[in-house]
């Protein structure tokens, strides 16, 4: 089966299910696992090359309305009968979901079940330790510096910070995206700052910049120099990774209650 992936999430979940070898392109974001950047191209996920997609005859193009914007891809493929499967998922739940959705799109069901319990089990662990904490820590999460960009209740943001012991200060808000401003976070006073801007890799992100933002050196994380610059890749997309940032941030919140974080992916061994 000749298989197109249009943003970075649903190829990793084909990475999952072990049917890498049936990728035939991708969107230019997807870059995990590293083999996939040696496929062709079919442009940003928000502006797919529908006629290169079509060229390719695929027997199925995996597309995503987990972005704004995306659905514009979704209608071209109606249009030209493309044959497609579009995935929305907004929380740990629904990922769990798509996988098992998708397994059973490529007849990998058993494999697919294997990678959801796993998953499910893991999830069980970390909300077995996140119980024991009396006094949660305060997340802030920062998608974009300006205009400020953070997750809202309805997104997995607010699950994994729940897991790691956490709560997000945004998590009163129904929404998955909220745009606010420097002066509302500074009010909500967070404890702990994670910078994940997205499409911006680590090493281009300054946490001195955080500091520098007027009033920001009242705020408890920024006090306590509690900042820090995480991997978009492990944070923004709706994908089985997200559980390896969980083991990256549990600790960091925690570190007397949670595992030290490994490096080793929990659904992989590796």
């Amino acid at each position: 089966m000749k298989i197109i992936s249009l943003c970075p999430s649903n190829t990793e979940l084909i990475a999952y299910l072990g049917l890498l070898d049936h990728l035939i392109a991708v969107d230019e974001y997807s870059d995990w696992p590293p083999s996939v950047r040696a496929l062709p191209q079919v442009g940003p996920d928000l502006n797919i090359d529908i006629d290169k997609v079509e060229a390719m005859k695929p027997d199925l193009v995996l597309a995503s309305l987990s972005v704004p914007g995306m659905e514009r891809n979704v209608i071209e493929l109606q249009k030209r009968n493309i044959p497609h499967l579009v995935l929305q998922p907004h929380s740990l739940n629904d990922i769990a979901g798509d996988l098992l959705r998708l397994g059973e799109a490529l007849d990998q069901q058993k494999r697919a079940q294997t990678i959801v319990s796993r998953y499910h089990a893991f999830i069980d662990k970390y909300r077995q330790l996140a119980e024991k904490i009396e006094q949660r820590a305060q997340v802030y999460w920062e998608w974009w510096p300006k205009p400020v960009f953070t997750p809202g209740k309805a997104n997995w943001l607010s699950e994994i910070s729940e897991l790691a012991g956490g709560t997000n200060i945004f998590a009163d808000i129904k929404q998955a995206n909220i745009q606010t401003n420097w002066e509302e976070v500074k009010v909500r006073n967070p404890e702990h700052i994670c910078l994940v801007w997205v499409g911006v890799q680590t090493e281009k992100m300054d946490k001195n910049i955080v500091k520098k933002r007027p009033g920001w050196e009242e705020i408890e994380a920024v006090r306590t120099n509690r900042i820090y610059v995480l991997e978009e890749a492990l944070y923004c997309r709706p994908s089985p990774r997200l559980l390896v940032g969980l083991k990256k941030l549990a600790p960091l919140l925690h570190p007397y209650i949670f595992p030290k974080d490994d490096g080793i992916d929990c659904l992989l061994g590796q």
